[in-house]
């Protein structure tokens, strides 16, 4: 494919979704230092380089994600300032702000903080003045976010005087990194589930800057729903969760009590009982059900993969198939509920579940409604490497790196 051929647009996700610190990214500060420096040689010499950069990862059975936000880091910093030296003072200046205003919001100095807020604002004005835009100047192909993405095939491709963009290649392969992550370990819970709903709960494994393009990502991978709503923000959704454990010690280890509690202050949210509390969550599920009657919507399990369930520890199993959230935990819990009149009420299952114990729940016909999952998503790594494979229209790349154009790729306009 000449990668200067259009493809037929499709709508990506708008730049006000991303909250990208620009003149961060515009003045090196988030890139790998031989990228800016690298950035800087080619315009102390004015090397016109029009280099063909090649986006790809070595996994298979991949979801791609983060490339629309990759795309957006590029529209906003590729190009250059047009003096240097007045930039870099002026963005030094910015940094020694942000702390500045950091202090004044714990000191609550309202005057001094307008004071700081000002100027920050004039010297960012400044700032953007100052840079030369040349994101238009640049050729942009790639897949768009959730599409299939095989192992070595070309992701993205970047056509264009490599000094305009070269000091963000760390920045958009980490990105893509991350997101496609999220991404395709969400895909792999939610096709092992065989249908059956996943919940994203990963806010506590992870810096909380990171939730709202993770479930962004989560989303795209399938997860019916998310932690948080800065996870929900960039499909315009809101956070969903039952109540923690700590809500119970408030309520004197009173389950029952914490959920009636729950219902009462949130009476449109469904109302889903936490029922390992006391490592008991048959006795637990049914004093639930019984005081709530229709408006329990569910329960949840969540019972510590070391410890034996007091429904279980009479029966004649070995430890493993006993400890946690087993399948026979889940099947007594079902079994109980469905005797004294609550089959409508759900089953929810969290606590150490990844593709193949969900996969082995499957196989097994255990009544779980749905699964929640949190840690193992974070798992694996789906590095990205940026290949330069072309100088100026002729193939010029490392050895073992050549020029693979994809018929899949869209052009960005």
């Amino acid at each position: 494919m000449n990668p200067l051929v259009p493809k037929t647009k499709k709508e990506r996700l708008d730049f006000s979704n991303f909250d990208l610190p620009v003149h961060e990214l515009r003045s090196g500060y988030r890139s790998a230092v031989y990228f800016w420096r690298t950035k800087r040689i080619l315009e102390y010499d004015n090397l016109k380089a029009h280099i063909t950069h090649q986006i790809f990862q070595k996994n298979e059975r991949v979801q791609v994600c983060g490339a629309d936000e990759a795309i957006q880091i590029l529209r906003c910093a590729t190009g250059y300032y047009e003096n240097y030296g007045r930039a870099q003072t002026v963005f030094d200046r910015l940094l020694g702000l942000k702390k500045q205003v950091n202090r004044q919001v714990q000191t609550r100095n309202e005057h001094e903080l307008r004071s700081l807020l000002d100027e920050r604002f004039e010297l960012s004005l400044e700032l953007d003045k100052l840079w030369i835009d040349k994101f238009d100047e640049i050729d942009v192909f790639a897949l768009h976010d959730g599409d299939d993405l095989a192992a070595w095939e070309t992701a993205m491709i970047l056509h264009g005087d490599y000094s305009y963009f070269s000091h963000l290649e760390s920045v958009y392969l980490g990105v893509l990194a991350r997101r496609t992550k999220i991404c395709t370990n969400s895909h792999a819970v939610v096709e092992a589930a065989q249908g059956k709903p996943v919940l994203f709960f990963t806010d506590r494994f992870d810096h909380f800057w990171l939730q709202d393009g993770d479930g962004y990502a989560a989303h795209l991978g399938g997860m019916s729903a998310v932690a948080s709503n800065a996870m929900a923000s960039w499909y315009g959704e809101k956070g969903m969760g039952t109540l923690p454990h700590a809500m119970i010690v408030a309520y004197g280890g009173d389950s029952v009590l914490a959920v009636e509690k729950f219902n009462h202050h949130f009476p449109e949210v469904n109302a889903i009982a936490l029922v390992d509390f006391d490592n008991d969550c048959v006795t637990t599920a049914l004093k639930c059900a019984h005081q709530l009657g229709d408006r329990l919507w569910g329960v949840r399990l969540d019972t510590a993969s070391n410890l034996v369930d007091r429904s279980l520890q009479k029966k004649d199993s070995a430890n493993d198939e006993l400890a946690g959230v087993s399948p026979l935990l889940v099947e007594a819990v079902r079994t109980a509920l469905d005797k004294e009149g609550f089959g409508h009420v759900k089953i929810i299952a969290s606590g150490g579940f990844r593709p193949e114990r969900i996969r082995k729940f499957e196989k097994l016909d255990v009544p779980v409604d749905i699964y929640a999952v949190g840690s193992w998503i974070l798992s694996g790594q789906y590095d990205f490497t940026a290949d330069a494979v072309r100088l100026n229209g002729e193939n010029l790349a490392k050895v073992g790196r050549e020029y693979k154009p994809n018929d899949r790729l869209e052009k960005v306009v």
